[in-house]
């Protein structure tokens, strides 16, 4: 079982950087591949980027690519996802997500345990 909760969300203009966190419980956050979702209003939950067990490997949907990095402290049982350059459709509600997968996976379907959510906003 594990427990994720984001944090770190807010208010940014357009331009601007904000980093999200996703501080996990339980003593095997390092056995999971870890994700960032979002979701807009009246739109469907999207992929935004995920990474594996050890750090070293990333996956990012083209729409974030360059802008945003997805890290993690094993450590710290802690993921994060580093966003910069924010314009006003990035704005959404960010979920990160948990899954004991030998692949990284965009599809939300192959993670177990989700988070509740943290708002991002960017205004014009």
């Amino acid at each position: 079982q594990v427990q994720l909760v984001e944090s770190g969300g807010g208010l940014v203009q357009a331009g601007g950087s904000l980093r999200l966190s996703c501080a996990a419980s339980g003593r095997t956050f390092s056995k999971y591949n870890m994700a960032w979702f979002r979701q807009a209003p009246g739109k469907e939950r999207e992929f935004v980027a995920a990474i594996g067990w050890s750090g070293s490997l990333t996956y990012s949907a083209d729409s974030v690519k360059g802008r945003f990095t997805i890290s993690r402290d094993n450590a710290k049982n802690t993921v994060y996802l580093q966003m910069n350059s924010l314009q006003p459709e990035d704005t959404a509600v960010y979920y990160c997500a948990a899954g004991d997968t030998t692949v990284l996976y965009r599809t939300d379907l192959k993670y177990d345990y989700w988070g509740q959510g943290t708002q991002v906003s960017v205004s014009s």
